[in-house]
């Protein structure tokens, strides 16, 4: 992707979308609400956004889709994420370059700024985050913290999503987002059997990767897309059926990632 700073000329058709990784609360959402009016004061910022790539809204992908619908010609993604991995910015380009092939829409030209540890304005950065500190005043307690109970929730469905190098490389990330978006939305941890999502470590299929498995059946689900996280969620967390589409299971025999029209041919439950 061809970077293309700031600058005071056409303006009016550059955006720009300020991306962090997750807010659980309001708070997140009003400090990057905060920094996108920041950012919208600099010359030549044209429209500035904020989006969310795991989980808060807008997700990247909505806030880029909201973008297409309006007259922009060029945007630039700033991800304010410290440290940023290398297979932060691998899964960005290959999410970007899949969105882009599944929306017909007219794109505007794409660029990805440099990470935060990179600018020269480090130093100066954390000598006034020096300054500001204030000795921590820790008040002294005789009583022993109170030890709190914790309700056992009863859920017979979790479903993982591998968190491995290669899968982190395929977009596991933006998978991750869209499952807890979609957690919420549908209530899943009350609805159907009760089901909780969490990360893991690598799960072994890498090569099907961003891979999901589902539990207790311990389905794996290989080249996950948003669409099918819509239909696992749909079909087997909420209606218990295997999505054989995107399903792998043992065999024996190593297996490798079906193509689109592979996964449209297989045969449904």
């Amino acid at each position: 992707m061809k970077t293309q700073g700031l600058s005071s000329q056409n303006v009016s058709g550059r955006a720009v979308l300020l991306i962090a990784k997750s807010a659980f609360a309001a708070s997140p959402h009003l400090e990057m609400q905060r920094l996108a009016e920041l950012a919208a004061g600099m010359t030549g910022a044209g429209i500035v956004r904020f989006a969310f790539t795991e989980q808060g809204t807008p997700s990247l992908r909505q806030a880029l889709s909201n973008l297409l619908d309006e007259d922009v010609e060029t945007v630039i993604i700033v991800p304010l994420v410290l440290p940023m991995e290398p297979s932060f910015h691998i899964w960005l380009t290959k999410s970007l370059t899949r969105w882009k092939a599944a929306d017909s829409r007219p794109w505007p030209a794409l660029s990805i700024a440099r990470d935060i540890a990179s600018s020269t304005l480090m130093a100066q950065l954390l000598g006034e985050l020096l300054e500001t500190a204030e000795e921590l005043d820790v008040p002294k307690t005789e009583n022993p913290p109170v030890i709190e109970g914790s309700l056992v929730p009863a859920q017979k469905r979790r479903a993982l999503v591998c968190q491995g190098g290669p899968c982190n490389a395929a977009g596991a990330d933006v998978i991750w987002g869209h499952l807890r978006n979609q957690q919420e939305r549908q209530k899943l941890r009350a609805a159907g059997d009760g089901t909780m999502t969490a990360k893991s470590t690598c799960l072994g299929p890498c090569s099907l990767a961003p891979v999901l498995q589902v539990f207790p059946e311990g389905t794996y689900y290989g080249g996950v897309t948003e669409d099918a996280i819509d239909r696992i969620v749909g079909e087997h967390l909420l209606g218990g059926r295997i999505v054989e589409n995107f399903a792998y299971h043992p065999t024996g025999r190593k297996q490798r990632l079906r193509t689109p029209s592979e996964q449209n041919n297989r045969r449904e439950n």
